[in-house]
Parts: structure tokens; sequence; C-alpha cells
């Protein structure tokens, strides 16, 4: 009985980072730091290229003891 639980789900932890990530676009966008707007959506969209490029999608969805498919 030592299960520990989460104050919040990760449903709600994401909609807590849409709803942090959209504040700041907004501030961005009413400020006119259009400039900084660009910068941090190229880091954004290079950070998630680099994630999808070294994920390992070959074994999503095989489980521990079933063989791996060879590529004859």
């Amino acid at each position: 009985m030592t299960k520990k639980s989460n104050r919040f789900s990760r449903r709600t932890v994401a909609l807590f980072w849409c709803l942090a990530v959209a504040l700041v676009i907004a501030a961005l966008i009413i400020f006119e730091q259009i400039a900084l707007l660009y910068v941090l959506a190229t880091l954004a969209l290079v950070t998630l290229l680099l994630i999808v490029g070294f994920s390992d999608l070959e074994k999503v969805g095989q489980s521990k003891n079933m063989p791996a498919v060879s590529d004859e």
C-alpha cells in the first residue's frame, strides 16, 4: 500500500503545458515580439524533429517475449 498517487493526471499536466504555451505565444504577439516568436518556433520544430529522428519506432508495440522481425 505504498503506491504514490500523482496530484494531477498526465492529461491534466498536458493541458497545463498547452495553456502555458498558448499564454506565452499570446504575450509575444501582443507585445509584438515576432522575431522572438520565430526563433522559439524554429527551436521547437528542430527539437521535435530530433526526438522523432532518434526515436526507435521499429520496436514500438512489440512485447518483450516476442522475437524481433528481421528485414531479410
